[in-house]
């Protein structure tokens, strides 16, 4: 790595960490309720959502109630959201005049908003309106996020209280969610953005003239007739891609996503975009410590996540800043040097190159966000199994916008069993024992995703309706498909690309992929929330093993990829490990 990739992680971690204690401390004061900063310009809004809605706010619910109330609103998303992509052709603010989405892509759509993937295979200037965009996939953006804080809340309050049945109320975690922290944040992100040179607005495509006309094809020639004008869609970005990155979503307005000029314009833009898709997840560490009454508690979870994210992160900017010992054998190299490489900037944008673009893909498959601003597809074969793994360790890392912290929190559970069956004694975790129950949940939390990701792409290989869309014949194409389940099954949302996804097939098992790996772990989540919020607090004794020590830290990272080492290394064998392998022997 140069100096400037070191330079640019340092700065990255600083700001990432630095600012997440003030964020984290903001959140866990919106949570419970307690005044705040916002209270004074939105305390109004969040009032009249309550009116509007008919909501009782400080009516308590048990997790049943919460989970069917997170369900029946997320159901009701999903559909609003379909119903829009269907009636698109007849519905204002289509400057395009853009038809109605076929119906399995709107399924697969539909499904990948609510459940905050936001998984696209579609290409957004050119299937979706200003309308589709701002009311139905924004929106979603907003709720889709929400939903995840307010579940993660109801978790924290299982943890914190005792004797009790109840763990808040749904309807006022997801508004106080929505309207302190997500608009907020968002807003000023997206003035800030809107400086750098994102678009924002809801006027028609505009022409622009061409320096050098095009023949684009045969007919064109033959007829003499040439190309002059280029059509640049525009629209209400900059408001979508401040909460996509934000709530931790990463459905991009254009179909490049993240790698196009009008979502992310220069490199100051890039960074706090970077910054964006990890604050959240990284300062609900500080919440869950103050809301639980312990922060070192939030602290030991932050460590583990920042240890791995590290692990990872360092790895990936290396392997992309090496270079391509193809190029290199054909003399076509960046410099024509395996000493001294330009790296590997195929699919890359120059205005970013390796370092950047390493650290994004990183942050976004930490995360369980799918932005990206460059294609993972051209990544080096181990570069591009580092953001795959990330996701496969069950987007933990610091993961989605609450869900990633109620996920570790799962492995918290059996790192703190794990250690119990070691001494003797049976496993506590702040104060609350660790019993069959809790453990059956959150196995299941832990167990879906991979279930959901090696069935996935079982089933794609062995059938001809999957293997059809494989653009990529050999290991590659078989990576692409690993790559498209990990994602969809953990809720990120990136793509290898090189997979021709938007087909009924992969529409139908993706978006159940989407589904289950989302609902599947909210309910069974709420379940032990539940369980524990039941219980009595037992005091801590000589037997109790601290769960704020770096050693905990140490037993947590270790769980986390002894779990994901075990369910995925014979599947990653037969995709990147193989194809560096010959990546290597095709050189000599």
């Amino acid at each position: 790595m140069t100096a400037h990739a070191w330079m640019l992680l340092a700065i990255y971690m600083i700001a990432l960490l630095g600012l997440s204690v003030p964020l984290g401390e903001f959140m866990a004061a919106v949570l419970e309720g307690r005044p705040t900063g916002t209270g004074r310009w939105l305390g109004p809004v969040e009032r009249a959502c309550y009116r509007v809605a008919g909501v009782k706010p400080d009516e308590e619910m048990d997790w049943r109630r919460y989970a069917w109330a997170a369900l029946a609103f997320n159901a009701a998303g999903l559909v609003v959201v379909y119903a829009i992509q269907r009636l698109q052709g007849l519905l204002p603010f289509n400057p395009q005049r853009l038809p109605a989405v076929e119906a399995g892509s709107a399924f697969n759509t539909a499904v990948s908003f609510a459940t905050n993937t936001n998984w696209q295979g579609y290409g957004g200037e050119s299937t979706m309106s200003n309308l589709t965009q701002a009311a139905a996939l924004s929106v979603q953006n907003f709720v889709s996020a929400a939903t995840g804080i307010a579940v993660l809340a109801a978790v924290v309050r299982g943890l914190a209280r005792k004797s009790t049945d109840t763990l808040g109320n749904f309807w006022a975690d997801l508004v106080r969610s929505t309207v302190h922290i997500l608009l907020p944040l968002s807003l000023v992100l997206a003035v800030v953005l809107v400086s750098q040179g994102v678009i924002q607005d809801w006027g028609s495509a505009r022409h622009a003239t061409l320096l050098e006309p095009l023949a684009t094809s045969d007919t064109t020639r033959v007829t003499g007739r040439r190309i002059t004008e280029q059509l640049i869609p525009m629209g209400p970005v900059a408001s979508q891609v401040a909460i996509k990155q934000l709530g931790t979503n990463g459905g991009g307005f254009f179909n490049v996503n993240s790698a196009h000029p009008f979502e992310n314009p220069t490199p100051l833009s890039n960074f706090l975009e970077t910054l964006a898709i990890l604050i959240i997840p990284a300062a609900l560490c500080i919440t869950f410590g103050r809301m639980v009454g312990d922060r070192r508690q939030g602290w030991a979870l932050l460590a583990a996540m920042t240890v791995i994210f590290l692990l990872a992160t360092i790895p990936c900017m290396r392997l992309e800043h090496a270079a391509n010992p193809r190029l290199v054998a054909l003399g076509v190299d960046a410099t024509s040097s395996a000493r001294a490489p330009g790296g590997n900037m195929e699919g890359k944008e120059a205005r970013f190159g390796p370092a950047e673009s390493g650290l994004w893909a990183s942050a976004t498959t930490a995360a369980s966000n799918g932005s990206v601003n460059t294609m993972h597809d051209s990544f080096t074969p181990l570069g591009g199994l580092v953001p795959m793994v990330l996701m496969q360790l069950g987007e933990v890392v610091y993961g989605g916008v609450g869900s990633g912290l109620y996920g570790m929190l799962a492995f918290v559970l059996v790192a703190v069993f794990a250690a119990g069956l070691m001494v003797g004694r049976t496993p506590e975790y702040l104060g609350k024992k660790i019993e069959a129950y809790e453990m059956k949940m959150a196995s299941i939390v832990i167990l879906v995703p991979p279930f959901l990701v090696l069935l996935g792409t079982a089933l794609a290989v062995a059938v001809p309706a999957g293997r059809a869309a494989i653009l990529n014949p050999g290991v590659h194409g078989f990576s692409e498909v690993l790559y498209a389940f990990s994602s969809a099954s953990n809720n990120n949302g990136s793509a290898f690309a090189g997979l021709g996804a938007n087909t009924p097939f992969y529409n139908v098992t993706l978006g159940v992929a989407m589904f289950f790996a989302r609902y599947a772990l909210l309910v069974p989540m709420l379940a032990l929330a539940g369980s524990l919020a039941a219980k009595k607090r037992t005091p801590p004794g000589a037997g109790t093993l601290p769960t704020h020590t770096p050693l905990f830290v140490g037993l947590l990272v270790a769980v986390v990829l002894i779990v994901g080492a075990l369910t995925f290394l014979p599947a990653l064998a037969l995709g990147p490990v193989v194809e560096h392998l010959m990546f290597i022997a095709g050189a000599r």
